[in-house]
């Protein structure tokens, strides 16, 4: 039961993504038809400058559903179930993640939280727990499938696994949804593994995309100031005023 690590790898991106994105944001605007204007762009007969430019410029004015055409789909592993609890809750996005009821989890790895590693009373607990609670898992597997349950053993067996058990998932989100979700979980306040996951993405996000992803972050980092109130502010950037 050793602790994890986590990884992201991006699987996959929509090709073509910054011309797709530039068609969809023209034809908004354009009395011709893009599906003319595609082969010009794929050839690369408009700069990707101009696409970019003209993208981030819309955009500026709040029109933002175009990106929706592109998406990434990362895989990731070394995060907790508490931390995919977090992740799915963002709806517009697709899931397939580790089932617990079909996968043996004997010997489960686990996260263990910063707070906790930095304390050596809270770590040796929080270790021990993890050794009780896979002995626990063995054990009621083992009773279970000797009580006739089979391979069925693992789907009652897992109720006694906890949060801190590592989880593999791949994702899939087109950009609006991504930077809707990097708005919120690469903020401060964010949760901290969920925020290490989303920092993860983004700068693949970035990679792959900076015409797009450059930008983007945390909301504070796209107003200039907190929108979190006086109650929840980190202090990097100053509060709303309003007049």
């Amino acid at each position: 039961m050793p602790c994890a690590q986590r990884r992201v790898r991006l699987l996959a991106v929509t090709p073509d993504a910054l011309s797709l994105i530039y068609a969809a944001f023209r034809q908004c605007y354009h009395t011709g038809f893009v599906g003319e204007m595609w082969p010009r762009l794929v050839a690369g007969e408009i700069s990707r400058d101009t696409q970019a430019a003209f993208v981030r410029q819309v955009l500026e004015s709040g029109h933002d559903s175009p990106v929706e055409h592109v998406s990434f789909t990362f895989a990731v592993e070394g995060v907790s179930r508490a931390c995919t609890h977090q992740l799915v809750r963002h709806r517009i996005a697709s899931y397939s993640q580790q089932s617990q009821r079909y996968v043996d989890e004997t010997d489960f790895d686990y996260l263990v939280p910063p707070a906790i590693a930095r304390n050596p009373a809270a770590l040796e607990r929080f270790e021990a727990c993890m050794t009780e609670i896979a002995s626990a898992y063995q054990e009621l597997k083992a009773l279970l499938e000797a009580a006739g349950r089979g391979a069925k053993a693992k789907e009652d067996a897992r109720f006694v696994l906890p949060q801190a058990a590592e989880s593999k998932i791949v994702v899939t989100m087109n950009c609006r949804s991504l930077l809707h979700f990097f708005s919120l979980r690469c903020c401060s306040r964010a949760q901290w593994e969920v925020r290490g996951l989303a920092n993860d993405m983004l700068a693949l996000c970035r990679d792959a995309l900076p015409e797009l992803f450059a930008a983007a972050g945390a909301r504070c980092e796209q107003l200039g100031y907190c929108p979190e109130g006086e109650r929840f502010t980190c202090g990097r950037y100053p509060l709303r005023t309003i007049a």
